[in-house]
């Protein structure tokens, strides 16, 4: 949960920080469901992970990768409700299921003790957002694409 100075999401402090275990998550397609409440992890929020939550709504193909994805879709609307996801971006909100704890468990090890004693809202400047609406991790930036 996010501290009462929190409550008007903030601009985030970005802090181009390497990703250690995103880009070589070995997750397949069959992981997640349509239904399914997921959290892409962006950065650290004083002494917690934090990133943007969304629910799965269907298979959709991901450009960037040229693999299986999700189509997602933002509950608090904004500018870009639905974008298309790699499943490794994915973690399990709605199930506690041992993958996608095993990875936030590292996650959190690599990353709090970096930002500890640190209160604003940091992204870690990990992810885009294609004109076609497709999430994309940096590691997986194309040119062109």
């Amino acid at each position: 949960m996010l501290p009462p100075s929190w409550d008007h999401q903030p601009t985030p402090v970005t802090a181009l920080t390497p990703d250690p275990l995103t880009p070589t998550r070995d997750i397949t397609h069959a992981h997640f469901q349509a239904g399914d409440t997921v959290v892409v992890l962006k950065g650290v929020a004083g002494e917690e992970l934090w990133g943007d939550s969304m629910r799965i709504v269907a298979p959709s193909w991901h450009t960037p990768t040229d693999e299986d994805g999700w189509r997602l879709r933002d509950p608090t609307g904004g500018a870009q409700s639905y974008v298309t996801a790699h499943p490794r971006y994915l973690v399990h909100l709605s199930r506690r299921c041992p993958d996608c704890l095993i990875y936030l468990r590292a996650m959190e090890d690599a990353l709090l003790t970096r930002f500890a004693g640190r209160d604003e809202l940091i992204d870690c400047g990990w992810y885009t957002t294609t004109a076609l609406g497709q999430l994309v991790h940096t590691a997986d930036t194309r040119g062109g694409r």
